[in-house]
């Protein structure tokens, strides 16, 4: 069978999701997924928070235009509430954590809800299962986000704006014909297309090789994430009766946030990967235990569950939206590395007007060229 769309959509995560939920405003879009289902790798293995002040610039960037759009898709698409409040308090327990907090905070001064500072007793006062520390800063407006429902909400926009999902659609080959292109899929099936969008997380260099694309040297890193029983539950109320804060080391080496009366427990790990159906690593899943237990005293021994996800990332860390000029109708939309889901909103909307050839909107306050994959990188 052959099938005519104006764009494909491959990689059917949140990125994908989100882009072709966009473009789907003015265009015709089939979205293709590998796998049986949607979004069971990276999008599924999410620490499920939006955070302001976290990331490059232009993730922060994204991250802050995302905020209100959140609400603005869960009102269109009848979705329940897609971020719940959650603050973020960033600690130092040593001295390079301490030099990392300061860095952290002057360098995100004057951007909107950045981190401020709280003295050490006002941060153990929120989040009861600290130790003592020697100093913290607090995101306040920082949120849990319900990943299921945000990308539920995209596919349903997507089929109400008259696009198609396509499920065990691996593509195979990707061949320029005429001003468009044929997409090869496995089990012998083909599609002709007009444009392509490369939405595949850490398999976008593979999609973009099968085009004849140069890749982009995207790397893969695996994040481990773990969740820990706590004997004491109660040291995981915070005394307002709001949600504990999610901690986090300045020096990125651990974090941890409540879940349920469990604690969910990251080394915050980036060990170069293979794209692949990742699999936590034993060790990794112990250190993350053995760094939040140091930080705490909570009592950690035993693991109700872990898992791992792949962070695609470039060299300077913020996504890779648009074409190279030599290659039209071959998108990027990746690289999002750990902020695929806090920035998804607003990184779509400048992806659809970047693939598009229209405005970016106005609420997204970033320049496409400090994303684009012609920009310099170290």
């Amino acid at each position: 069978m052959s099938t005519t769309r104006d764009v494909a959509v491959v990689g059917g995560g949140i990125a994908g999701a989100s882009v072709a939920h966009e473009l789907a405003a003015s265009r015709s879009v089939v979205l293709l997924e590998a796998e049986t289902a949607l979004g069971t790798h990276s999008t599924a293995r999410s620490a499920a928070t939006w955070i302001p002040g976290h990331g490059v610039a232009a993730a922060r960037a994204l991250i802050t235009a995302s905020g209100p759009r959140f609400a603005a898709l869960a009102a269109e698409w009848d979705a329940p509430p897609l971020l719940a409040p959650r603050p973020v308090l960033w600690t130092a327990f040593d001295a390079d954590a301490e030099v990392a907090l300061a860095a952290l905070v002057a360098e995100r001064a004057g951007e909107p809800d950045a981190p401020v500072p709280v003295d050490r007793d006002e941060a153990r006062r929120r989040c009861p299962a600290l130790r003592e520390l020697r100093a913290a800063a607090l995101t306040e407006a920082a949120a849990d986000v319900d990943v299921a429902a945000l990308h539920a909400a995209y596919l349903r926009g997507l089929r109400a704006r008259g696009g198609t999902v396509r499920t065990s659609a691996q593509v195979v080959a990707l061949h320029r014909d005429g001003t468009g292109w044929r997409v090869g899929l496995a089990g012998g099936d083909e599609l002709h297309v007009g444009e392509i969008v490369d939405a595949a997380g850490a398999w976008a260099d593979r999609v973009a090789a099968l085009a004849g694309v140069p890749r982009l040297g995207l790397t893969p890193l695996r994040r481990t994430i773990a969740v820990a029983r706590v004997p004491d539950a109660a040291r995981l109320r915070s005394p307002d009766g709001g949600p504990l804060p999610m901690a986090c080391d300045a020096a990125d080496r651990w974090y941890f946030k409540a879940d349920g009366p469990h604690l969910l427990v990251s080394p915050a790990d980036e060990t170069p990967a293979e794209p692949g159906d990742a699999r936590p690593d034993e060790l990794d899943v112990a250190l993350a235990v053995e760094r939040v237990e140091a930080v705490t005293g909570l009592g950690l021994r035993s693991v109700v569950t872990s898992w791992a996800g792949l962070r695609t990332f470039v060299p300077d860390r913020a996504p890779v939206v648009g074409a190279l000029p030599e290659h039209p109708g071959f998108w990027f939309v990746a690289g999002q590395g750990g902020s695929g889901i806090e920035t998804a909103p607003a990184l779509s909307a400048l992806a659809a007007a970047v693939i598009t050839g229209t405005a970016v909107p106005p609420d997204v306050r970033l320049d496409p060229a400090a994303l684009a994959p012609t920009r310099p990188t170290p």
